[in-house]
């Protein structure tokens, strides 16, 4: 964006069933030289696979970008509410075995 310049405005709009949201607690990325493939899964504990709920597919730069924007809202809920612990068991490790 060029000094001076607003940012554009954008109506984002979604349909009431994607506003429910759902709860996901595991995520398997992949990528090609032109994507990245994120697929958003549940696991419910103690059975052997998961479903998966949704599939991202997104160019590297946007990825990125998710990343970034991930990252600094990560920061500020720590800033807020104090770390995010992350230790105990991997979801991932019980479809990897």
């Amino acid at each position: 964006m060029s000094e001076g310049s607003k940012p554009a405005k954008i109506n984002v709009n979604i349909e009431d069933e994607i506003a429910q949201g759902m709860y996901i607690n595991l995520a398997m990325v992949r990528h090609a030289e032109a994507e990245f493939i994120i697929d958003l899964m549940y696991l419910q504990p103690q059975q052997p696979s998961a479903r998966v709920r949704a599939r991202v597919i997104s160019s590297p730069k946007h990825t990125k970008r998710l990343m970034l924007a991930l990252q600094e809202n990560v920061k500020r809920f720590e800033e807020r509410f104090g770390e995010i612990e992350v230790s105990g068991p991997n979801p991932a490790d019980e479809l990897l075995h």
